[in-house]
């Protein structure tokens, strides 16, 4: 019966991580203690990481965001993705500021991808409204988006 092999370095196991996508420092952590690295192990390997520049949560949090964006998902939902994710409230901040993403722009080019039209009923409204907050717009972008108004005024 063949032996299991010793779990890896927990710094090599990160830095593999690393190099296939950036990683919060929360979820690094999570990974390796899923591959068998102990809790203290690996928030070792993670806090030598980010002091080494391998591992930035500001950084993810800047890839995170433009990434979302090109797939289409607003400011609530990438906010509340990377707090799960362990960010901090001020690289959520920074990173969102730094997309300088048109919201507005944004939610009518989703919405009118997805349903193409305007909504003729309460109903429809009802559906495209909770569609759009569901990817994570707020009220104001949501109505303009509803009303064809890219804009936002």
């Amino acid at each position: 019966m063949a032996q299991p092999s010793p779990p890896k370095d927990p710094r090599v196991k990160a830095i593999e991580l690393l190099a296939r996508r950036e990683h919060s420092a929360r979820e690094l952590r999570r990974k390796l203690e899923q591959r068998g690295i102990g809790e203290d192990r690996a928030a070792a390997a993670v806090e030598e990481l980010a002091r080494d520049g391998w591992q930035n949560d500001a950084r993810y949090a800047e890839t995170r965001v433009r990434g979302r964006i090109q797939q289409g998902y607003g400011p609530v939902r990438i906010a509340a993705e990377l707090r799960t994710a362990g960010v901090s409230s001020d690289d959520i901040r920074q990173a969102l500021d730094d997309a300088e993403a048109d919201w507005y722009a944004l939610a009518a080019a989703v919405h009118a991808k997805h349903f193409g039209a305007r909504p003729r009923t309460s109903a429809e409204r009802a559906r495209h409204y909770r569609y759009l907050q569901g990817r994570g717009f707020d009220g104001g972008q949501i109505e303009a988006a509803l009303k064809g108004d890219s804009s936002g005024d």
